[in-house]
């Protein structure tokens, strides 16, 4: 532990910098701010309720004064924040309509510990917490109102992910470290759950339209009402945009140029980022039973900076997901147990069009070298659980469940490779599509897993201020076996407004069927390949100065091991990690709040003794909101990522720091229908990348100069709720 102190003590001058300009911030609060205190503190709870949408001024770091942030994703029941035995974060719809985000990715930017970095492939978000880094990202768990959302293909949420709008989002719940003793597979370096709007929440119908850059429109419709006694939430939204256009000044394609004397690379070029989504869900309940529905359909999917890291300005990938679960809920099935059943389908489809490399390779293809692959995965899951209040200070959880998750059909079309007809090669001058699907040649094979489990979890208050949490979870899989995995923590209230967490958590990732399966030129599968393991231990403080201003503290260290090398199809590697996350929420007035966190992070590849890269070793961000006169709101995002190192065998200098700042004006009558906004991103046009791959096996870089963000940017919002 004492190196988690002296790790404390360099970042000591920069905390007090940060607390010295909040400080300076502070100076304009209000003379008659301490006889608005008192005055407050002689309200009953019921005034003090009347009050709240007065003082929180619609947005509001603390969600109001009475009302507490809650999550059920740390133990399945519902519980504060601070006395989870997990660290987690709570962001509501307030905070997402109050920073402006359009998209899931500028939300979790916000998270302490979290950064939104980009992959090459269709430039899809890695979610990279605590500094684990992967291209790919199923390391990261993301959930829609509690059912996973990911594939069998890579084990992520699937390579035309297209994003995911926030105008249906009522609330995230994001666990920062191990999950699977409650939530299985993947759960691995943290949970994300998204929980969309219900009748309460919406209340009423929303319109809502959004315009701006990169020919970017949004639309959507919210309703939600009582009708013959049932509850009916229903939310349609759109999204279309050709995406920023920002330079790649060369590509894979223009090193075989200057192999090959050719001159067909389109680099430079703009990234191909656009996309056309359209995502609907339907929330039916009554009494103990809830049926929810959801569809997200992708179109247009820009490639990226292609599939091979050769731009693609053609290429486009195409996606359908739809999702179904039933749900009862019964709190008093006995006079002890509280009984939840969940049966839920997942069915997905993928389609690309796309050129690995352009008209002219190698002197050749006439039409580039061209593959058009199409997945499709059906995945049903059943489960059930209960919490057991018959024992005194004990409240135990039990349950089990089955999945069964089926890679049902892969469609492989081509114009280059093995002709399985003849079997020989193809001419490079060939410009017929083959089929390979069902072939000794084709890269996937049809298959299907299936997922048996059981869980026990007994959260025991040893007394008023003491409470452990401890819990097992045993998961058996038809493919790789069986692994268990625990969870311990001892969540202490130190004083009436310190909490202090001592946690330990043991969780894996299943290697997907690309690494257990695949069977292309590049790369080839492991069918022995054994999961990931991850032992994550953490320290955590929750401290309420005030009742304006709390501070919470997390320091955490892990080990991994048996990392999957999918360049070698072996589990030899591990890593180890530490570092901490500080967090703040001031109210200094009752029209101005900041929130602010920062978050440290070292993590080292133990084969080469050298940092794993990619990931920022600090981050910094800032969130400030404002209501200068009546009825407008002004919020500021400062957000600094620094210290990106490469990994081993990259030869390229560190990424460049960069620091992001966002403004988003707000025009909201607190009892009226419109609401306008306006919101700038990245208001200084900062040049800013995230890694691109290192050297590939041929041995260059494909993308030298990373993958750009976009530049300045501006959004106009108008909302109409009835």
């Amino acid at each position: 532990m004492l190196k988690y102190f002296m790790l404390l003590k360099p970042i000591f001058r920069l905390h007090c910098l940060l607390l010295g300009i909040v400080c300076l911030i502070a100076l304009p609060v209000q003379a008659d701010e301490k006889a608005m205190i008192e005055y407050l503190q002689s309200l009953n709870l019921g005034q003090l309720t009347e009050m709240k949408v007065t003082l929180d001024d619609v947005f509001d770091v603390f969600d109001g004064l009475v009302k507490k942030r809650r999550l059920t994703v740390a133990t399945g029941a519902e519980q504060s924040t601070e006395r989870a035995p997990a660290v987690t974060t709570v962001i509501t719809a307030q905070d997402i309509e109050a920073i402006g985000a359009t998209d899931l990715d500028e939300v979790l930017e916000t998270v302490p510990g979290l950064h939104v970095s980009r992959d090459t492939v269709l430039n899809n978000p890695i979610y990279v917490i605590r500094g684990i880094y992967s291209s790919t990202n199923p390391e990261v768990l993301v959930l829609i109102n509690g059912i996973s959302t990911k594939k069998l293909f890579y084990g992520n949420r699937g390579r035309a992910w297209g994003g995911m709008p926030v105008n249906a989002i009522a609330r995230i719940e994001i666990i920062r470290g191990p999950g699977s003793a409650v939530f299985g597979a993947d759960a691995f370096s943290g949970v994300i759950n998204i929980i969309t709007k219900g009748v309460e929440d919406i209340k009423g119908t929303e319109i809502g339209m959004r315009v701006g850059a990169f020919n970017t429109q949004d639309a959507w419709l919210l309703h939600g009402s009582q009708q013959s006694g049932f509850d009916i939430a229903a939310m349609l939204e759109y999204h279309n945009t050709d995406g920023h256009q920002e330079i790649i000044d060369a590509d894979t394609q223009s090193q075989f140029d200057k192999k090959h004397g050719t001159n067909v690379s389109n680099a430079p070029g703009p990234i191909n980022l656009s996309r056309r989504n359209l995502d609907a869900r339907l929330d039916i309940s009554r009494g103990n039973w809830q049926l929810r529905t959801g569809y997200q359909g992708r179109r247009n999917v820009g490639t990226g900076v292609g599939m091979a890291q050769a731009l693609d300005p053609a290429g486009k990938y195409e996606a359908d997901r739809i999702n179904a679960d039933l749900t009862y809920h019964n709190p008093t099935f006995t006079k002890y147990w509280d009984v939840t059943t969940q049966a839920s389908y997942y069915d997905t489809t993928l389609t690309g069009y796309q050129t690995l490399f352009p008209s002219g390779f190698k002197q050749a293809y006439p039409e580039g070298r061209i593959v058009l692959p199409s997945v499709f995965e059906r995945h049903t899951r059943f489960a059930i659980s209960g919490f057991y209040a018959g024992f005194a200070k004990h409240l135990v959880r039990v349950g089990a469940g089955y999945n069964y998750e089926d890679f049902y059909k892969y469609i492989q079309r081509m114009n280059f490779g093995i002709d399985p007809a003849t079997g020989k090669p193809l001419s490079p001058n060939n410009t017929r599509l083959i089929e390979l699907t069902d072939t000794p040649y084709a890269s996937m094979r049809e298959t299907a897993r299936e997922n048996e489990y059981m869980f026990l979890q007994d959260t025991w208050t040893i007394n008023a201020n003491w409470v452990l949490t401890g819990g097992v979870r045993y998961d058996h899989y038809s493919d790789f076996g069986t692994t268990i995995n625990p969870r311990l923590a001892l969540v202490w209230q130190t004083r009436p407004n310190l909490t202090s967490k001592l946690l330990y958590g043991r969780a894996f990732r299943a290697p997907s069927f690309s690494e257990l399966y695949l069977n292309s030129q590049i790369m080839k599968g492991n069918p022995n390949m054994q999961p990931e393991i991850i032992q994550t231990w953490e320290l955590a403080f929750d401290y309420r100065a005030t009742e304006y201003l709390n501070l919470a503290l997390n320091l955490f260290t892990y080990k991994i091991s048996d990392v999957i090398n999918f360049q070698t199809s072996t589990n030899t590697e591990s890593q180890v990690g530490r570092g901490l996350e500080m967090e703040a929420r001031w109210k200094l007035t009752k029209n101005f709040s900041v929130l602010g966190n920062y978050a440290f992070q070292n993590s080292i590849d133990k084969k080469y003794n050298h940092d794993v890269g990619n990931a920022p070793q600090h981050q910094i961000y800032l969130r400030t909101d404002w209501m200068p006169i009546p009825n407008w709101y002004l919020n500021t995002q400062i957000n600094w990522v620094a210290k990106r190192k490469r990994p081993y065998g990259d030869p390229r200098a560190e990424l460049d720091d960069y620091t992001m700042v966002d403004l988003t004006m707000r025009y909201k009558k607190l009892k009226g229908n419109w609401n306008f906004a306006l919101n700038i991103r990245n208001l200084f046009d900062v040049k800013a990348f995230e890694p691109s791959p290192g050297q590939n096996r041929g041995s260059f870089i494909s993308i030298p100069n990373d993958l750009p963000l976009a530049g300045r940017h501006f959004f106009a919002e108008m909302r109409y709720h009835f």
